[in-house]
């Protein structure tokens, strides 16, 4: 059963619509960034000060190999996942890419307050029109893409449902068991 991957720039809701998606589709959810965080003891903005940004894409990658193989997971990337072909690859080896967007001030209305995000730093508005121009076509990766903007989350999800429906990535009988997310490989660098 293949996972459903999303994609997206930071605040475009990728957590919200995964948890809600996989609570439907009684799939175990998989947040990149929580994972991460869990395997390194420490939040994502310490990763980026103590360790670097490399350090972080690093743990990413690794975990983008594991997800090359089809689970049945619902797993919310982080937003630079795909600035790595080979996390795409990997990725899309295991699942089917589904893309959230929203505009620049959806996206800043969402995050301006959040202090965890640490490539949004100064003027945060300005950041994300920049992180964005410097990522345009990055998600274009997806099979299918919502403007979470433009629905509530919801519509967001029924919209998602519909296209894994008519895909045929939902099949009879598909529904997780287990209920937890399954142990991932402990794959070497």
């Amino acid at each position: 059963m293949r996972n459903v991957i999303l994609i997206g720039f930071m605040g475009t809701g990728k957590s919200a619509v995964g948890w809600r998606l996989a609570r439907i589709l009684d799939r175990p959810f998989l947040d990149t960034d929580s994972e991460i965080e869990r395997l390194a003891g420490k939040p994502v903005r310490r990763i980026f000060i103590e360790d670097g940004e490399v350090r972080f894409r690093s743990e990413e990658a690794l975990l983008c190999r594991k997800l090359a193989v089809p689970r049945g997971l619902v797993v919310a990337t982080g937003g630079g996942v795909v600035l790595n072909p080979e996390n795409v690859a990997n990725l899309r080896a295991g699942g089917v890419l589904i893309g959230l967007s929203a505009d620049p001030e959806v996206i800043y209305q969402r995050v301006r307050r959040k202090k965890s995000r640490p490539l949004l730093r100064g003027n945060v508005r300005a950041r994300i029109r920049e992180l964005l121009e410097e990522r345009a076509g990055a998600y274009d990766v997806a099979e299918f893409t919502v403007d979470t903007g433009m629905h509530s989350l919801p519509k967001t999800v029924g919209l998602i449902m519909e296209f894994l429906k008519e895909r045929g990535y939902l099949e009879a009988g598909s529904d997780s068991e287990s209920g937890g997310v399954p142990e991932l490989p402990d794959i070497s660098r």
